[in-house]
């Protein structure tokens, strides 16, 4: 395995973690329309990812596996104790940690991201730089809208 490889391989780990990380929000916190229906457009975005850094990775003799399973294995659960308990004071305090939390895998996706592409111009792969640009602004603005919502829901719930 290269240090490429090496890289590679982080990246689609970390990648997987957030599609998860951002199903699990979805349906953990379903009675909330917007989170809900942004985390699934934001898992959405790391699903693509996952495709394209298989198919770089492939280019370079790696196997990654393009389609990992990228969803909460108790989605359907959640979303029934969201319902139920949507309305209650605890979820919002839930959701502040679980924003936190996506938050820091978020930033660690990001900060992959450029480790994949500072490799990828110190070896002159014009094909995996072109991947950062491509996915990594996708990562920024999954990055900005963990921050986003933390900044208004904190003093929402926290006064509350």
């Amino acid at each position: 395995m290269t240090k490429l490889g090496l890289v590679l391989r982080e990246l689609h780990r970390a990648e997987r973690a957030l599609a998860i990380d951002l199903d699990a929000l979805a349906h953990r916190h379903a009675a909330d329309h917007e989170v809900r229906h942004v985390a699934q457009d934001l898992a959405r975005w790391s699903r693509e990812h996952l495709e394209k850094i298989s198919d770089a990775a492939a280019g370079l003799g790696i196997d990654l596996d393009p389609e990992p399973r990228t969803t909460a294995r108790t989605g359907a659960a959640q979303e029934k104790v969201s319902e139920l308990f949507g309305s209650r004071p605890e979820p919002a305090m839930l959701l502040l940690a679980d924003l936190r939390s996506l938050h820091q895998t978020t930033a660690g996706v990001s900060v992959d991201w450029v480790m994949l592409g500072q490799s990828a111009q110190a070896l002159k792969k014009p094909d995996l730089l072109d991947l950062v640009s491509d996915c990594h602004p996708d990562t920024l603005r999954q990055l900005r809208w963990s921050n986003h919502m933390i900044k208004i829901l904190t003093p929402q719930v926290v006064a509350s």
